[in-house]
């Protein structure tokens, strides 16, 4: 194996950069040292600052608002300056966009009225996102939501099934800014462990932010055992990663009713099929009772009886059995009023209905159905094989030790935005621009990473309490400054300036003008020791 290779099938652990990142970083501020005269900016190579521009979630609003926020920013002649572009949720959806496009920022006004030509479009059809669906169910050992999601809620928001992979962007974008998608680790968030929860991606490598753990891009997802691949799995492609990244449009609860209905809507289109193949093997109940398993589901879901369902259920599946059969999902009384009782039970229901049809017949697309209606009653999301599996480094968290695979989600889930992909020590940020497309409290990710970062003994200014008032009326960009910290230029999208009495979704017209001068007084702040 060449050396290359085998760099991107071993495990990384250390807390520096990727050479290929550090590489990139040093030409991007060779490029960016001499335009600073058109700052007014006077200063040597060695201290030009490294800037990190955030996109939170918001789904759709995010991925426009960070689109309209790059326009402005290119129009301002401040584009250039980024080294870091990180996005979380709705965010990556822009920026995976973007990104298809070699050195993008050079043809942004192009771009962005294809985009939103493309958003305004008829979308993916219910053929290509069948077709899509059953590629990922059948090119991986793993299926999850993530596929799910990614085939028949993604595609309906951006429009496209992107096949790019993130891996051959490396040498595309020498004059874009280094990209960095986020998501967190699920069990890391349930064992509320504030420091390995965080994972990023970018072009190069894939791992946790904070614990200073990584592989390939290309070997993310792939069989790994101490510490090095042994079974290769396609690498993911944009698609996926935005479904990856941005799946968190609402709670657990009302993200588990708006499945159920996307798979009864979903499931029109492949039930005659399914149904004319059990026709003909004599088995057509099958069909009734996958479709009485959503109703069950949804029932349960909003607080409504389902012991119609219920009978017509185990009245079809003991005729499917002929007597051979013993059922052995739930015969006990559904309590409505205890929903974490009630959504134990229609777990284990839901899984033993699966599980015996799964036992009677194998086709497609009768075994995808099957294995959704058993990801959505376990929760299985962003499944990959654990690349820690089997290690016995001491540095790795005993943590991220346990278990053949892990799962990942929406980072939005703990925090929408995506701060501490940039607050890595080894990435030296200087200034943080927040763009904050958040609906609600305009300061909920600021605050909350000023107090996660305070836990963590990691530099972050200062954040106050603010007011009632100051959260109802926020103004359209905050500065935040602290000793040994990166400077942090916090932005609202919902904000007194670009909503008075009406919600704007655009950036106000002296944003470029503000915003110009505090990157040079910001990206100059000297309560930053360093350069």
């Amino acid at each position: 194996m060449s050396a290359s290779k085998l760099q991107k099938s071993e495990v990384r652990i250390k807390h520096s950069l990727n050479k290929d990142e550090e590489d990139f970083v040093v030409n991007r501020r060779k490029s960016v040292f001499p335009t600073l005269g058109n700052l007014e900016a006077h200063c040597n190579q060695d201290v030009v600052k490294n800037i990190a521009l955030l996109g939170s979630g918001g789904g759709q609003r995010a991925m426009v608002g960070l689109l309209g926020s790059l326009v402005q920013l290119g129009e301002a002649g401040l584009l250039k300056y980024i080294i870091y572009l990180s996005g979380v949720s709705g965010s990556t959806w822009c920026m995976a966009s973007l990104y298809q496009e070699p050195d993008w920022s050079t043809k942004l006004e192009v771009l962005k009225d294809k985009i939103i030509e493309r958003l305004s479009g008829p979308g993916v059809s219910w053929e290509d996102a069948l077709a899509k669906l059953k590629k990922y169910y059948y090119e991986k050992d793993i299926f999850s939501l993530t596929d799910v999601w990614a085939t028949i809620v993604v595609t309906t928001y951006v429009k496209e099934i992107n096949e790019c992979i993130l891996s051959d962007q490396r040498d595309q974008h020498s004059k874009d800014p280094f990209p960095i998608y986020t998501a967190i680790d699920k069990q890391c968030k349930q064992c509320k462990d504030e420091k390995d929860v965080w994972f990023e991606i970018s072009p190069y490598e894939a791992g946790y932010s904070l614990t200073g753990a990584f592989v390939g891009t290309s070997s993310f997802g792939s069989q790994f055992e101490k510490g090095s691949m042994i079974e290769q799995q396609p690498e993911m492609d944009m698609l996926y990663l935005q479904s990856l990244c941005g799946s968190a449009l609402a709670d657990e609860e009302e993200i588990c009713k708006f499945i159920w209905q996307k798979i009864k809507d979903f499931f029109d289109h492949l039930f005659p099929q399914i149904k004319t193949i059990l026709e003909e093997m004599g088995k057509e109940k099958c069909c009734q009772v996958l479709m009485d398993l959503v109703d069950k589901n949804l029932s349960v879901l909003n607080g409504i009886d389902p012991s119609a369902y219920d009978e017509s259920i185990r009245k079809k599946l003991k005729e499917l059995a002929e007597g051979k059969g013993q059922l052995i999902f739930p015969v006990g009384k559904l309590d409505l009023a205890d929903k974490e009782a009630a959504k134990q039970y229609m777990k284990q229901y839901t899984t033993d209905v699966c599980n015996y049809l799964s036992s009677c017949f194998s086709f497609w697309p009768f075994d995808v159905c099957i294995s959704i209606y058993t990801c959505i009653a376990q929760w299985i999301w962003g499944r990959k094989y654990n690349f820690f599996h089997n290690m016995t480094d001491e540095t790795v968290p005993d943590a991220l030790l346990e278990g053949e695979t892990r799962d990942y989600e929406d980072a939005a889930l703990l925090l929408n935005s995506p701060y501490f992909s940039v607050l890595r020590d080894e990435r030296d940020i200087d200034l943080i621009i927040s763009l904050d497309f958040s609906e609600g409290d305009p300061f909920m990710t600021l605050t909350q990473t000023a107090e996660m970062c305070k836990k963590q003994k990691i530099h972050f200014p200062d954040v106050p309490v603010f007011p009632d008032e100051e959260k109802k009326n926020p103004k359209d960009l905050y500065v935040f400054t602290g000793q040994n910290a990166p400077t942090v230029i916090h932005m609202p999208l919902f904000n007194v300036a670009n909503c008075g009495a009406h919600q704007l979704v655009c950036m106000t017209d002296h944003f470029d003008q503000r915003l110009t001068k505090l990157v040079l007084l910001c990206g100059m702040n000297p309560q930053r020791k360093g350069r």
